[in-house]
Order: structure tokens, then C-alpha cells, then sequence
């Protein structure tokens, strides 16, 4: 066999490798809660206002803020707080999570004609840079939800004074929390993705295997064809009389397995002259 330089792969089955799965299972699921925690107006709640009601609290999100109640289930989202919209914060996570978005939608978009099951072999680069966008999409996410998450308890609002006391009990909301668990989807589904362009692992990361493994396997597992050879039966038909067990002659001759001489014919005596036979048949 001529030696090769690079060694070659080969794909046992058109299966589509695990790590692409679990990358364009997770990177969907980010997609639809960062989704949510973008247009949602809950990334922070205030409750326990002076001279409100004890059942009114403030939903304060990055597109608008909103008064609800635990009562009924009237909300109303016409608040204006030019205040609170104006700080960098809202700013940065505006354009921050709407790029999320779009990088999570093109990374998407390049990486399904690299993840193609009725192929012989994925397209490795495509599938690469599409986890490679995702990954960024879920950084991208991540970087204003921790930050918002670090400062949520000083950001001020003219809907209620929080230097002033009594300070209202403010909240985490449910956005800060789809937030971290979507962009945490994205940057594990992205990188899994990612590493597919590296063959690592001995190639089982991509479902190949070495051609020469495959070879060597093969020839080891043939196993020589074994001669067959037939050795005729030596067992003697017993008699009717010394057995027990009954036999009939068409059976004894059915046991016996090698063909048997031919019995020569029995030698007619001419008797025709009185019984007495000829020189001839002596």
C-alpha cells in the first residue's frame, strides 16, 4: 500500500453527528426565550410604593414599563419614564439583544445546508461558522443580563424615587431569567457545534473512523471457511433378533451413508435333461 501523507476518514452511516443535534436543538430553544426576554416588560418588579395601593407593583422592562395588579388582570403599559429609558444600561441592552436575534437567525440559517442527513458527509464549515454565530448571539445576550443584573436594584426611575425612603422592594423578573437560560442554549449549542471543524476525539466527535481501522477490523473478523469433511457411518445394523427395538430393512438401508457393492446375480443351473446338469454349466 503507497504511503499517504493525511490520513483518510470514512462515515459508516449517514446519520447526522450528535454534537450537530444537540447544537440545532439548543440553538432554537435560545432562539425563543431570548425572543421572550426582549420584548417582555419584566426584566425588574417594584412593589411596596408609598401611597399606592399594597396590591400595585411596576414592571419596568427596556421597550416600556408597565402597572399591574395582584387583583385583577388589567395591566396597563402606557407609562412613560424618560428617566429610566435614558440610562446606558437600557441602551446597550436594546441594541445588544436585538443583534442577539439576528446573529442567532443567520447563524441558523448558515448552519442547516451544513447539517444535512442525506449526505454522505456533513458540511463541516458551513455547520462550524452557523455554531460559531450562535455562540456569539448567546455572548451578546448574556453580556446586558448580567450587567442589568448587577446594577437592576440602582437604576432610577421617575415612577418611583428609589434614593428616597422608604425604598420599594425591587425584583428580579422572569426576562432576567430566560434571559441567562437562553443565551446559556446559544453559547453551549454554538460551541458544540464550533468544534465539529476540529476532528478530535479520534474522529468520534464526527461519527468517522480511520480507513485503516476500518480495513484492519474487517480482515481480522473474517474467519477462515472450514472444510467439511464427510466420514461415513460405521454403525452395523443390528439384527431383528438381537434387538429389542424393531427395524425394518428399508430403514437399515437408509442408515447406511457409502454406497454398497453389487451383489452379483445368482448362476442358473439348466435342469432341463432330468435334473441333471450339462459340462457346460460346471
Amino acid at each position: 500500500m503507497p504511503s499517504r501523507s493525511r490520513q483518510e476518514w470514512i462515515r459508516l452511516s449517514m446519520r447526522t453527528p450528535g454534537i450537530l443535534i444537540f447544537g440545532m436543538v439548543l440553538a432554537p430553544c435560545g432562539l425563543i426565550l431570548n425572543l421572550t426576554s426582549t420584548v417582555a416588560p419584566n426584566w425588574r418588579t417594584l412593589t411596596e410604593f408609598q401611597n399606592r395601593p399594597a396590591d400595585e407593583f411596576l414592571q419596568q422592562g427596556i421597550w416600556e414599563v408597565c402597572r399591574a395588579s395582584s387583583i385583577n388582570t388589567r395591566i396597563d403599559c402606557s407609562l412613560q419614564d424618560a428617566t429610566y429609558f435614558q440610562q446606558q444600561i437600557i441602551e446597550v441592552a436594546r441594541g445588544l439583544m436585538v443583534a442577539s436575534l439576528i446573529v442567532t437567525l443567520v447563524g441558523l440559517a448558515v448552519a442547516i445546508p451544513g447539517v444535512r442527513c442525506w449526505k454522505d458527509r456533513p458540511n463541516w464549515i458551513l455547520a462550524g461558522l452557523g455554531g460559531l454565530l450562535i455562540f456569539l448571539s448567546g455572548v451578546m445576550t448574556i453580556i446586558p443580563i448580567a450587567w442589568y443584573t448587577h446594577i437592576f436594584r440602582t437604576i432610577p426611575t421617575v415612577s418611583i424615587n428609589t434614593a428616597a425612603p422608604p425604598n420599594p422592594a425591587v425584583q428580579v423578573g422572569y426576562c432576567i431569567i430566560l434571559g441567562y437560560i437562553g443565551g446559556i442554549f446559544e453559547i453551549l449549542g454554538g460551541l458544540v457545534m464550533f468544534i465539529g471543524i476540529c476532528r478530535c476525539c479520534g474522529g468520534k466527535n464526527r461519527g468517522e473512523t480511520r480507513v485503516e481501522e476500518v480495513t484492519g477490523t474487517r480482515f481480522r473478523n473474517q474467519k477462515r471457511p472450514t472444510r467439511r469433511v464427510e466420514v461415513p457411518s460405521l454403525d452395523r445394523a443390528r439384527s431383528s433378533a438381537s434387538s429389542s427395538i424393531p427395524y425394518s430393512k428399508d430403514s437399515m438401508d437408509e442408515d447406511v451413508s457409502f454406497p454398497r457393492a453389487k451383489s452379483t446375480a445368482a448362476r442358473t443351473v439348466n435342469t432341463s435333461n432330468g435334473g441333471r446338469p450339462y459340462d457346460v454349466d460346471l
